[in-house]
């Protein structure tokens, strides 16, 4: 009996016609569910709503001079809503920061005129204390591992109250001296508050500083490592410092950064109107986290980019200022300000699932 086997001849199958088969990973979604998937387009377009929206409401705003005054409003609050938004990109939000812009005013203004001081020594030491505020925060955060919620309110509150407790101590009124007659003030003045004419329009440098902030933001969170950093521990913080990513650095820094821009915004304020108020700020953190969500920013963290909060800003000073225009009640703002940040939070609901849906 013979044992050899015979192979059968290889059958070779011709490939199937027709399209190729593609599994989740390499199928790409519509450019236009792309695009809506980025976190600044959905503010982008609510923004050009609400300003062709007021340009038929309210004839004024239609003037090179109101849309001035629209931007230096949405500067004020968008400053202090860029620190903010990186914050939250981050993965935290801090409430401290409304009365924090205050402190930092008071404090430059009762050091210079008290202490009889250049102004500018009153206005670096304002820039130490406002950084030790924010180291504060974000060492509590990262050594008790509380909430920032918790951290950042009881900070909240002992800013509130020393601001009026001490003004009151050292002053004897709740608001700070005239400081427009002091040395430096004319140099400070041209830094944080003056006007620049372009086109027989007075600008705000406040204006400019926004744009160039935003600009610097963008290109540290798309370009540079710690934009990485921000994001990385923004979206799970274990997992960031399992590679490697330098978490409580970041994490305080964050917070730093947050007193910055309070510190700025403070300055801003001072050398505006030569003398701070001290019970103002309460409610403005409200304000700036609102419009860092309206740009996109998850409260949940790890999700964002600093154009949104640029143009939430110009939202919130297009609809504050177009109401005034408009001759309606400024009332009105809040219910505005309500409807935005909820169709703001449902819009990034769905941004969310789009982007992570495969």
């Amino acid at each position: 009996m013979s044992m050899t086997q015979h192979a059968e001849p290889a059958v070779t199958t011709p490939p199937a016609s027709g399209p190729k088969a593609t599994d989740g990973r390499t199928t790409q979604r519509p450019l236009v569910l792309r695009l809506l998937a980025r976190p600044e387009v959905g503010v982008f377009l609510g923004a050009v709503a609400v300003y062709v929206f007021f340009l038929f409401a309210a004839p004024p705003v239609r003037d090179s001079s109101s849309m001035a005054n629209i931007l230096y409003q949405s500067s004020t609050i968008g400053i202090m809503a860029l620190p903010v938004a990186l914050l939250m990109i981050g993965g935290e939000f801090d409430l401290s920061a409304g009365v924090a812009v205050i402190t930092s005013a008071l404090t430059a203004a009762m050091l210079s005129y008290q202490l009889t001081l250049n102004v500018w020594m009153g206005v670096i030491l304002a820039l130490v204390m406002s950084l030790g505020v924010g180291l504060f925060n974000g060492w509590m955060l990262v050594k008790t591992g509380l909430p920032s919620f918790l951290v950042t309110l009881g900070t909240f509150l002992i800013l509130q109250g020393v601001n009026l407790a001490v003004t009151k101590l050292v002053t004897g009124n709740v608001a700070t001296d005239d400081i427009s007659d002091m040395d430096g003030f004319s140099q400070a003045k041209a830094i944080f508050a003056s006007s620049i004419d372009i086109g027989g329009v007075q600008v705000k440098i406040t204006i400019v500083w926004w744009l160039v902030f935003a600009a610097l933001a963008t290109w540290v969170l798309l370009r540079t490592k710690y934009g990485n950093w921000i994001f990385a521990v923004g979206g799970n913080k274990e997992s960031a410092r399992a590679v490697g990513v330098p978490v409580t650095f970041t994490k305080i820094s964050l917070f730093m950064l947050v007193g910055f821009g309070a510190w700025f915004v403070g300055m801003h304020q001072l050398f505006s109107f030569n003398t701070v108020q001290s019970g103002e700020g309460v409610g403005q953190e409200l304000i700036y986290i609102a419009a860092a969500v309206i740009g996109g920013c998850l409260l949940t963290g790890g999700y964002g980019s600093a154009i949104g909060p640029v143009f939430g800003a110009f939202m919130f000073g297009m609809v504050q200022q177009g109401i005034v225009y408009a001759g309606w009640n400024p009332d009105w703002f809040k219910a505005f300000l309500g409807v935005m940040l909820l169709g703001a939070v449902l819009i990034n609901l769905w941004v969310q699932r789009t982007a992570t849906r495969r």
